[in-house]
């Protein structure tokens, strides 16, 4: 049962609330839709809307989001153009308005697609914690979680550089519907050859996949359809049945999917 919100309005604050026991709240949409999940608990939330944690800074080629940044805040800006196609495929307009970024890190699966792309984009999160603030990487966190009581305040990484990010999402609906299969890649193409790699996977598993084994056979290889299709078999993937689709079904659209992003055909 919900028993307070508190609006605290600086990270000290929302974190000391955190260490006693709050739930963080950002914009809400995944949280406050599943609040009869709570029920026979007493659940105290924090929201993170005035504890100055949202704006978007670009300084050269680093990026810095504030974990309350709104996915429509991303969008809206010029700047981040190359996310835009992964921020227009969560949900409709209403709610890309209030959900935030670092609530888009911690959802589960078949949600997050925000996430894949900055872990794609191989972000760092500035955390606050009992010992101070420290950065982690976002794959350690999306593996490991966080401790209890900590605070992510920022998000960063380097902007990529031109035609090298990729994002494609396979879903029922444009609007409102989570990942079939979420494919984010960052990659750099010399002399014909795959340089350089990152590829994140979303709806195969019950946490974003970094797809390692595919990052081997892509790299210093030609992008075509055949070393893609021995990619997409690199990797152990868990697949899970929900009410977007079954577990036999994401398994196999998943090499037509990495195609798809990363050769657009």
């Amino acid at each position: 049962m919900l028993t307070s919100v508190q609006t605290p309005e600086s990270p000290e604050a929302a974190r000391a609330a955190l260490q006693a026991g709050a739930v963080p709240l950002g914009g809400g949409t995944y949280l406050l839709a599943r609040l009869d999940e709570q029920a026979g608990r007493d659940l105290r939330l924090v929201s993170l809307r005035r504890a100055g944690l949202s704006g978007i800074d670009v300084e050269g080629d680093t990026v810095t989001l504030g974990a309350a940044t709104t996915l429509a805040d991303i969008e809206d800006d010029d700047r981040l153009s190359y996310l835009s196609g992964c921020v227009r495929s969560i949900a409709a307009p209403p709610v890309r308005s209030l959900a935030t970024v670092a609530g888009n890190l911690f959802v589960p699966q078949p949600y997050g697609d925000l996430a894949a792309a900055l872990l794609a984009l191989d972000a760092e999160l500035d955390v606050l914690g009992a010992d101070g603030a420290r950065r982690e990487p976002l794959e350690r966190v999306v593996t490991d979680g966080l401790r209890t009581g900590d605070l992510v305040t920022r998000v960063q990484f380097a902007a990529p550089a031109k035609d090298t990010f990729r994002f494609y999402k396979a879903s029922r609906r444009r609007l409102n519907s989570g990942s079939i299969v979420t494919v984010a890649a960052r990659i750099t193409i010399e002399d014909g050859l795959v340089s350089d790699i990152r590829l994140v996977l979303g709806g195969l598993a019950r946490r974003l996949v970094r797809a390692v084994g595919a990052e081997r056979v892509l790299l210093g290889a030609p992008l075509n359809a055949e070393v893609v299709a021995r990619a997409a078999g690199a990797d152990v993937i868990e697949p899970f049945d929900d009410a977007y689709a079954s577990a036999w079904y994401r398994a196999r659209v998943y090499p037509v999917h990495l195609r798809r992003a990363l050769l657009g055909a």
